[in-house]
């Protein structure tokens, strides 16, 4: 007989607030523990350094994260000229030092530019890329160097933000599978003195971004269950980019059986996804079904569907 999952069958996306100094997965952890949710993940690594914007999922919301795993990222990074560190950021070890040129803002400016559109990035060794299952840092740690190829990022804005001794602070936007630190030391090799990031915070994945209020684990901990469950974003919010079509309770039926429906799909292209609603049989409103793909003009297959109509947060 199958083990009952423990906790709450809830679903929904929380905008979490990752303080410094702790890992992705324990912060998952511990705000999973305040929810007691059943199930729960986040939706892309900050480094332990980093704070800021940190989605949690709960429940069918976890169907989705994927969506999000591949979307754009702004941060605001702090700089540190003059000193290089085996990690590129302030917790590695001190590799070389230089002096730092005195840089007008014209030319600092000049700089920055240089680093924005296509670019080609080689990921850093303290990184949680795989090598024969195992991640990167795992042999960085060990002294062992690992051959990476380097990738194509694309970076859309670097911008300064302050000045300060011995180095700035930037507002940077990019694309998946940028790394920062990468930049900034870029950054620090280009300016010719070398740098290191000694502050992140990421604001924005994707749809969601500071103007959206974030919820820290201090504030999580004093809540009631239900003044937690009310900072719960629908399932939803992970998709909200794509376009929505709307189905009929016979045309739910049918998709939740595996079947393709016939839908007024207008402009939407062979291949491309849509957010399907509807009012299916076991629900008392519209709600949210989860994704199909435009199979040709006019239909639709599913794609990635919530287990019932309950999708939602409060499930």
């Amino acid at each position: 007989m199958a083990r009952r999952r423990r906790g709450r069958p809830l679903s929904g996306v929380l905008l979490f607030d990752k303080p410094a100094g702790m890992t992705s997965n324990h912060a998952l952890q511990r705000v999973r523990r305040l929810f007691n949710a059943q199930k729960a993940g986040h939706t892309g690594t900050l480094d332990p350094m980093a704070t800021g914007l940190l989605p949690i999922c709960f429940g069918e919301a976890t169907k989705f994260t994927a969506w999000l795993l591949d979307a754009d990222k702004r941060y605001t990074a702090g700089v540190a000229l003059g000193t290089t560190t085996d990690t590129g950021d302030r917790e590695g070890a001190v590799l070389a030092r230089a002096p730092v040129p005195a840089l007008d803002e014209a030319a600092l400016g000049d700089t920055l530019s240089r680093f924005t559109g296509e670019q080609w990035q080689l990921p850093p060794m303290y990184s949680a890329l795989k090598h024969q299952g195992r991640p990167l840092y795992e042999y960085a740690r060990e002294g062992v160097e690992i051959e990476r190829a380097r990738r194509q990022v694309s970076i859309y804005h670097v911008g300064l933000l302050a000045r300060r001794e011995l180095g700035f602070e930037l507002d940077v936007r990019v694309s998946k599978g940028t790394y920062v630190r990468t930049l900034i030391e870029d950054i620090g090799a280009a300016i010719g003195c070398g740098a290191h990031l000694d502050a992140l915070r990421r604001l924005a994945t994707g749809p969601f971004d500071e103007r959206q209020p974030m919820v820290t684990l201090d504030a999580l901990e004093v809540m009631s269950e239900a003044e937690r469950d009310a900072r719960l974003l629908p399932s939803e919010s992970l998709v909200a980019h794509l376009p929505v079509l709307e189905a009929d309770p016979a045309g739910c039926r049918r998709l939740r059986n595996g079947q393709t429906i016939r839908l007024p799909t207008g402009e939407l292209v062979v291949g491309s996804l849509a957010q399907l609603f509807g009012t299916p049989d076991d629900a008392s409103g519209r709600t949210f079904l989860g994704l199909v793909r435009v199979t040709e003009a006019g239909q639709c297959a599913p794609q990635r569907l919530v287990a019932t109509a309950a999708g939602q947060t409060g499930e």
